[in-house]
């Protein structure tokens, strides 16, 4: 037990260490530079007050991007979300510059900071890991599971055998006893699709042993994880019911979404004009693409894209997700659904509040129906307006399961607040550079349902 809280503060001071790094990269450029010039509060007190602001900035950020999943993630992808978190703060800073002093501050000097704050990452990401690494061995890990397809599920579960050392597949225990047999010298374990009362007793027998315990919920749970409590009858009680947004939320959301949408919309033009001009020039047809989707309680609207692919992409009449190297995608097309381009007139639906900046993405009419055909649940996604990015856009991808997606987006519907809003704002910006999350599904597929082996 000490050793491991020694362990813990160790890579806390490794933390503190990076953000002091960056901070003192940032007060360089502010002192000598921005604070001759800009001067706030009594002397001496306004560089403590920035350099105060910065570092809570760059927490959040930090926090937003996952910059200190170490041990989690690879050293590349520690650098990647610290040097984006410096990147979007120092935007902030620059911004806040400029209403403050109602002046356009001279960004070289920041711009120079962000350049030593991008080594300055790079080797503490790769220090880090390696010393996270030379304290924490791979876990003995077991996977429990239900059916072949629940174990589909942690296909990417090797992407951190450095933290899990997968060394038992335990596949529809019958109770507990011969659980515990099977996980004897166990550290860690993954359980998903089995019975909800062996569950249960498991939950206790791993809490029990010291035994770090990863459950993949069921609907039912990610409801009751958002119910609240009460108290009727003398008992513990726990109340669901439909999502219903205050008015005072109701106002706010609107209110940013109109605010957003209109100054992105302003900010981007250059960016919409040079895709429009594109689109046109390469096969001379349309440059947007109107299609049918839905959003709360069932209401069908037009959402609007650039269009990345030909105009005759679904001659056939049907309604298909995108593969990889689907053939229908125009070359300008693949480009600007690389970056998220094509996503960008969709500001326009939000302006008009037919979308939301937040929220579950709206699914067409006939591929929900697909859906709900195979889990009746999935229609729980339109208790709310539909939105340009959300938990399943963040924390999933373009081919991630739609039982997957239904559970994201319950949880964000469970937690919906202006705060959360922002959050998954920023945590956008880090998704549209990975690849990886625009990732389509299968070429023989048409929605991105598979079957107990992995297949559609």
């Amino acid at each position: 037990m000490y050793r491991r809280m020694c362990n813990r503060m160790l890579i806390r001071l490794m933390k503190l260490i990076n953000i002091l790094g960056s901070a003192y990269l940032f007060w360089i450029a502010w002192h000598f530079y921005y604070s001759p010039r800009f001067q706030i509060g009594f002397a001496g007190y306004g560089e403590i007050l920035v350099l105060m602001l910065y570092c809570i900035i760059q927490l959040l950020l930090n926090r937003t991007y996952n910059a200190y999943d170490i041990g989690t993630s690879k050293s590349w992808a520690l650098f990647y979300s610290l040097s984006l978190a410096d990147g979007v703060g120092l935007a902030i800073y620059i911004l806040i510059m400029w209403i403050g002093w109602a002046d356009i501050p001279n960004p070289f000097p920041l711009m120079a900071v962000f350049g030593g704050q991008i080594v300055w990452n790079a080797l503490w990401s790769i220090a880090v890991n390696k010393l996270y690494f030379m304290l924490h061995k791979a876990k003995k890990t077991a996977i429990v599971y239900k059916d072949d397809s629940d174990l589909v599920k942690f296909n990417e579960i090797d992407r951190y055998r450095t933290k899990f050392e997968v060394v038992k597949y335990i596949k529809a225990p019958r109770n507990l006893d011969e659980l515990k047999k099977e996980l004897d010298g166990i550290s860690a374990v993954f359980v998903i699709g089995i019975d909800a009362t062996l569950r249960n007793r498991l939950t206790e027998f791993l809490i029990e042993s010291r035994i770090t315990g990863y459950f993949v919920p069921h609907v039912g749970d990610v409801i009751l994880a958002g119910a609240r409590n009460v108290h009727l009858f003398s008992i513990p009680t726990m109340r669901v019911s439909r999502a219903e947004l205050s008015p005072e939320y109701t106002l706010l959301k609107r209110t940013m979404d109109i605010v957003v949408s209109l100054t992105a919309l302003i900010a981007l033009s250059p960016i919409m004009l040079i895709t429009a001009i594109a689109i046109k020039l390469c096969d001379g047809g349309p440059v947007f693409y109107l299609q049918e989707r839905l959003t709360q309680d069932r209401k069908v609207f037009r959402i609007i894209k650039f269009r990345s692919m030909y105009v005759d992409a679904e001659k056939d009449g049907v309604a298909r997700l995108a593969s990889q190297s689907d053939s229908r995608i125009t070359p300008v097309g693949r480009i600007i659904r690389a970056c998220r381009i094509d996503e960008l007139p969709q500001l326009i639906n939000i302006l008009s509040g037919s979308m939301t900046i937040v929220g579950p993405r709206p699914e067409r009419p006939s591929i929900a129906e697909a859906y709900e055909k195979e889990m009746p649940s999935f229609a729980l996604r339109l208790q709310v307006k539909a939105g340009l990015t959300g938990y399943a856009q963040v924390y999933g991808r373009y081919n991630t399961q739609p039982y997957d997606k239904l559970q994201m987006d319950l949880l964000y519907i469970n937690n919906m607040s202006i705060i959360e809003d922002i959050h998954l704002m920023f945590a956008t910006v880090k998704i549209l550079f990975l690849r990886e999350s625009t990732q389509g599904v299968n070429a023989d597929q048409i929605t991105a349902i598979y079957d107990d082996t992995g297949h559609k």
